[in-house]
This record gives C-alpha cells, sequence and structure tokens, in this order.
C-alpha cells in the first residue's frame, strides 16, 4: 500500500467534544510518534475546530506526514455543511503552500451524519425511522447525496488546489468523477467477513486509487459487531457504553462528575484480539490492491482505561493506545497520558515490513 495511515481526531463534536484536552505540544509529539514509532507515512487529521485541525496538519507536513484534511461537522443543514467546508478548503489551502502532501476531504458518510439527505435532524433519528433501510436499500439517498457533493467538490477547488476525496460509506453510489481518490469507510464487521473484499470491489471500477478511509476494531473480543457498518466511526463499538452514564458526566457538569461513565454488561478485555484482527484486514486489504488504508484511530480521550473491568471504556474503543485520565502518564513515553495496546505494535510492525 502506498498510504499506511492512522486516523487522528483532534475534536470532532456529537453530544460533546471527542477530544477535551488538546495541547498543540502534546498533539506535536503524538504525530512525531505516528511517524517515527508507529510507521505511518499518512494521517487522516478530523474535527470540528479548523484551527485545532490546521495546527495538527501543520504539525503532521512537519513531521513528514501526508495529511488527509477532514473537517467534520455532524447534524446539520446542507447549505450551513457547504459553508463550513468552503472555510475548511481555505485553511487546508494554507497549510498545503504548493505541497503535494496534504489532501482535502469533503467530510464522510454524509447520508448518515448531514440532515437533509434522509428524514430526520439527528443521526439517532435519522437511523430510528422505520423507513430507514428501506430507504438505502432503494437508494434513495443517492440523488441528494450527489447534488450536494457537487456543490461541495465546487466550492473545495475554488479554494483549495490540491487533490480531493470523500469517505463514503460502502453503499452511498458516489459520483467518483467528481473526486481525485475512491474513499470509503469499510469496516470488516463480523457479518460481512465472508463478502468484506467483494463489497469493496465496486470501488475499484472507476480508474482512481482506492482508499479505505476508516477500518478498526474494538478491545474486547467480537468486536466490530453489527454496528460497525453503520456506526463505527466515532471509533467505538456500539452497544458496549451505558450512553447515560457518559451523557451526564459530559454534559451536565454539575452532575456529571457524582457519574462516573461506565461500560453496558459485563465484557472481556481484548488487546491480542484487536491486534490480530487489524493485521489481518491490513493484509486482505493490500492483496486486494488498495492504495491505502487508516485505521480508526489513534487515540480516544472520552473512553479511558480504568483497570476495573465495569469502567473500562477502552474496551470500547478502537484506539491503538488506552488512554489514562487523572494525570497518569505511561511508562512507554512518560510524556504522554497513554500507553500503547497491543494492536499499536502489530501495526507498528506491519506497516514497517509493507
Amino acid at each position: 500500500m502506498n498510504r499506511k495511515g492512522i486516523c487522528y481526531d483532534v475534536g470532532s463534536y456529537m453530544a460533546f467534544n471527542w477530544r477535551p484536552h488538546f495541547d498543540g505540544e502534546q498533539v506535536r509529539r503524538e504525530l512525531e510518534i505516528i511517524k517515527d514509532d508507529l510507521h505511518c507515512n499518512a494521517v487522516k487529521i478530523t474535527g470540528t475546530d479548523l484551527g485545532r485541525l490546521s495546527l495538527a496538519a501543520r504539525h503532521a507536513v512537519e513531521s513528514g506526514l501526508e495529511v488527509w484534511f477532514c473537517p467534520t461537522l455532524w447534524d446539520r443543514p446542507a447549505d450551513e455543511t457547504l459553508q463550513y467546508l468552503a472555510r475548511g478548503a481555505r485553511a487546508a489551502e494554507d497549510v498545503r503552500q504548493g505541497r503535494d502532501d496534504v489532501v482535502f476531504v469533503t467530510e464522510g458518510e454524509l447520508t448518515l451524519f448531514m440532515q437533509g439527505i434522509l428524514e430526520g435532524k439527528t443521526l439517532q433519528r435519522r437511523i430510528a425511522n422505520p423507513n430507514f433501510m428501506a430507504k438505502v436499500k432503494a437508494g434513495e439517498h443517492n440523488k441528494p447525496l450527489n447534488e450536494f457533493l457537487a456543490k461541495a467538490t465546487q466550492a473545495v477547488r475554488s479554494v483549495f488546489h490540491g487533490k480531493v476525496s470523500y469517505a463514503s460509506l460502502v453503499w452511498e453510489q458516489v459520483d467518483w468523477s467528481l473526486f481525485d481518490f475512491v474513499g470509503v469507510d469499510h469496516y470488516r464487521a463480523a457479518k460481512i467477513e465472508d463478502k468484506y473484499v467483494q463489497m469493496l470491489e465496486p470501488s475499484f471500477k472507476h480508474g482512481k486509487p482506492v482508499v479505505v478511509t476508516e477500518i478498526g476494531y474494538a478491545t474486547t473480543h467480537g468486536g466490530v459487531g453489527d454496528g460497525g457498518l453503520l456506526l463505527s466511526s466515532a471509533g467505538l463499538e456500539e452497544g458496549l457504553i451505558d450512553e447515560k452514564s457518559r451523557f451526564f458526566h459530559y454534559k451536565l457538569p454539575l452532575i456529571g462528575r457524582f457519574v462516573r461513565p461506565r461500560l453496558n454488561g459485563e465484557h472481556v478485555r481484548d488487546e491480542a484480539w484487536q491486534a490480530k484482527k487489524l493485521v489481518e484486514t491490513l493484509d486482505i486489504l493490500e492483496k486486494a490492491g488498495v492504495d491505502g488504508a487508516f485505521i480508526s484511530l489513534f487515540i480516544s480521550e472520552i473512553t479511558p482505561y480504568s483497570d476495573e473491568a465495569r469502567y473500562d471504556l477502552d474496551m470500547a474503543s478502537m484506539s491503538l493506545v488506552k488512554y489514562f485520565e487523572g494525570g497518569r502518564r505511561g511508562t512507554t513515553y512518560p510524556d504522554m497520558s497513554w500507553e500503547p495496546k497491543e494492536s499499536f505494535r502489530a501495526v507498528a510492525e506491519y506497516y514497517s515490513n509493507h
């Protein structure tokens, strides 16, 4: 693969900020580790705040990484999203400054994450709509999606002069003539393992490099489950976390400080399984002929590790490092508030040898 990548979130926002603590020096150090120790040559940087995105992108290019610059604004109307993407494209062009190693990603999975393509003001309402699957199977989302993408690419290319892509769902029939890369978020969920590559085959028919813009596995045996087909863009395994406890903790600070986010039921931590499945998937994609892949994701601050299984939200996370709360530091990198998982080491070995 030409692009050996990782997804790096600087603070996407849905209900709450997914990167509560943002420090520019820490970001610089993490991107340095991603380049030198994880052996990535590309990073897909996501987030809502364009200032954070730009800062991280500059650190990344200085480290020698190709940047896929991906602004994320979710559950907003199409016109607001379009204006946001135009601002994001200008920010990406300021980072690019004539370089050929900055790619602009025109959002991703918009059928789910933007208002107006399918009925419902929020992601949860769109998916819960009784007609959701029927409309998807009928392809009703494709026409409004491509109408929006045509406007978006026109706005983006008017200010950004590098290459452009989009991170699609495998069932979105995108007009790829608008883009330089075919991008698809394609999780190897349990129910589609036997047809994983087959589902990707249509992506190769457009005569453009195919990049799998998200893959990943949670840190518990058996994930990704069925939820991976739709909702893994958060870098989480759906259904493992008690969302009420997490909502109270992050959204209601006066009450939330007394509510500790916890898992929903009993689960078993399995770092070895996560590592094994990631390497398997990377190998499958390389043999299928993809141009690149981005693993979701490097770090997740909203799913901290705990020695107590009930509160070990990191089990639900697809991250390659386990994040510590309360000022605890790692041992591998004493300056960082996290410790690499087995998947970090497995991916690093795979990337260094391929």
